[in-house]
């Protein structure tokens, strides 16, 4: 019988996991606390660890990080088990060396698959260690998240104010950056110095990426449209990690690949849609890029919108008067409220 140690605060819900596992035949051993948790863990060697984050004493962050460094469990599965959905709390999580991150409220077969194939995973890389087979996917990247956390760990932060230019175009293209917070806006001037926005980047983005086998410039400028924490890692080094990472290569190839496809379809939708459509997307993309609730205001230069839109900017506030008079937004000073967000997506 494997043996789970659940690390819980919450009384109720420690007893009623606890029940769950032992129904399905575990040995359950459980610990209120981080600091207590951290005490079983080395007085009882379990199979598994199931735990909370948010806890009195010592979190789950400090319990993993704790235990990680301990010979004796440091190969132990770790599973957090918590209510903090956001991407940095689960990122923060992965980065420490969890195997898993379930959310509450959770269903009882989500756990109880997710502790069957850790254990499952555990057991083969104990006979791998156990039998000095040699094992290179520890130090390998497995896929775009393992590359993005290498940028975290390796490459150079840079802080952004609003409107602060990140590169331009026709600089040497030294670095790749990926976005730890805020929104960057990538653009271009035509002939007559009228501003083509080419692509919008939010949070967890990668941008900057030119050609990897010739240096070649910055093919737009890129601009921080609110303050924006990125992480920069050179060119020659991502190059160097891409080469020994097939597979991550493959999904950077496919991530381009649907950015490619992306710019196609907004400059089709240019050339072809009405200035209503052009406007109701535009609006929509702003609120996906820039708001985790896509009903919050969006704080937008009318300048920026009618670029995306490709739309004359004297075109947009005419027509946002009118989405307004519709009811469809609401208009304070530079900010624009949806109002009726499925008439806007209609009109995507």
């Amino acid at each position: 019988m494997k043996k789970v140690l659940l690390i819980e605060d919450d009384t109720i819900l420690r007893e009623n996991t606890a029940e769950l596992l032992e129904l399905a035949d575990y040995d359950v051993v459980t610990a209120p606390n981080g600091k207590v948790g951290v005490e079983t863990a080395l007085q009882d060697s379990p199979d598994i660890i199931v735990c909370d984050i948010m806890m009195p004493a010592l979190d789950g962050y400090g319990v993993l990080e704790a235990l990680s460094k301990n010979d004796a469990t440091k190969y132990i599965p770790f599973i957090f088990l918590s209510a903090k959905t956001e991407r940095q709390d689960i990122r923060k999580g992965m980065d420490l060396g969890a195997d898993d991150y379930i959310t509450k409220p959770f269903e009882e077969e989500e756990l109880i698959s997710a502790i069957e194939s850790r254990i499952a995973k555990a057991a083969i890389l104990k006979d791998e260690r156990e039998g000095n087979v040699e094992n290179n996917d520890e130090h390998q990247l497995r896929d775009l998240n393992d590359l993005k956390n290498f940028f975290d760990d390796n490459g150079t932060i840079f802080n952004y104010g609003k409107n602060d230019i990140i590169y331009k175009e026709g600089q040497n293209s030294n670095y790749i950056y990926l976005i730890v917070k805020g929104v960057v806006k990538c653009h271009k001037f035509d002939e007559q110095g009228k501003e083509l926005t080419t692509a919008l980047h939010k949070e967890d983005d990668l941008f900057g990426y030119t050609s990897f086998t010739q240096n070649m410039p910055y093919q737009e400028t890129a601009t921080a449209i609110k303050a924006t924490e990125v992480v920069a890692l050179s060119k020659t080094e991502l190059i160097a990690v891409l080469d020994k990472n097939h597979k991550v290569t493959l999904e950077l190839i496919q991530l381009l690949t649907d950015n490619i496809s992306g710019i196609k379809n907004q400059l089709l939708q240019m050339a072809y849609s009405s200035v209503h459509r052009k406007t109701a997307t535009t609006i929509l993309k702003f609120a996906e890029k820039l708001n985790r609730n896509p009903e919050d205001p969006i704080k937008i230069s009318r300048n920026d919108l009618a670029s995306v839109a490709g739309i004359a900017t004297e075109t947009l506030i005419r027509t946002l008067s009118r989405f307004k008079k519709e009811g469809i937004i609401e208009i304070e000073g530079r900010n624009i409220k949806i109002v009726d967000y499925q008439q806007l997506q209609e009109m995507y």
